[in-house]
Parts: C-alpha cells; sequence; structure tokens
C-alpha cells in the first residue's frame, strides 16, 4: 500500500532568504503521508515515534509542488515501519513571467526518510 500527497510551496512555506523552504516542511508531509497509511492499514492514524533516517537532497522553494509519497516497508504488533520520498515535480519559472512554471521531465528528490509509527492495539480495527 502506498499514500501519495502533491502540494504546492507557498511563500509561507518560504522560511529563508531566497524563499528557500524549511526542510521541516518535508518531515510535515512525511507525518501527512504517514497518517493517510495507518488509516489504511489499521483504521486508525496512530502515533509517529521517530524518524531513523532523514536526507535533505535538493533545496525547495515557493513556487515549488512537491510530491510526497511512503510505503509501510514492516508491521509488527504495533509498529509500522516507513520509508518515505518527496521530489520536486513543478518549478515556477519567474524569468519568463510571474505565473510561468515547468513540469520537470524528470523529478528531482529532495528528501528522503524513513520512521517508525504506532498503532496501539486497543485502537487497530483491521
Amino acid at each position: 500500500m502506498k499514500s501519495l500527497i502533491r502540494l504546492r510551496m507557498s511563500s509561507a512555506d518560504a522560511h529563508y532568504g531566497g524563499n528557500l523552504v524549511d526542510g521541516a516542511k518535508m518531515l510535515q508531509l512525511f507525518g501527512d503521508v504517514a497518517t493517510e497509511l495507518l488509516i489504511m492499514q489499521d483504521g486508525d492514524e496512530g502515533l509517529f515515534c521517530a524518524y531513523d533516517n532523514v536526507e535533505f537532497l535538493a533545496p525547495v522553494y515557493a513556487g515549488d509542488y512537491i510530491e510526497a509519497s511512503g510505503v509501510i516497508t514492516h508491521v509488527g504488533n504495533s509498529s509500522r515501519k516507513m520509508v518515505f520520498e518527496a521530489k520536486k515535480v513543478i518549478v515556477p519559472r519567474p524569468d519568463i513571467s510571474a505565473s510561468a512554471a515547468d513540469v520537470l521531465a524528470a523529478p528531482v528528490v529532495v528528501c528522503r526518510a524513513s520512521g517508525t509509527c504506532v498503532v496501539p492495539k486497543a485502537c487497530q480495527r483491521k
């Protein structure tokens, strides 16, 4: 089972000079992906326990479209191990006009992570 969300980074997401988006925004997206995966798996949102690996691989800017996905790789009694990936799929082109954008021929992986979530036995409905 896989979860996928696509979201445009806004100027409100830009945290640093040059409209650079804070890497924590990718982790927020991964949290949303994890929630959806847990609902599909167990019928409950569960809780995110920990990331065991996070790699920031390319910058993200306001106006970029990010596609975040994840899969459950291991199901324990209450733990769920997951891997996540975020890709930049569309970029703004302010050099052309204020509203121009390009779909990237090859998406750019901007972040990868893995982590563990927990769904207490009493909350598992599936």
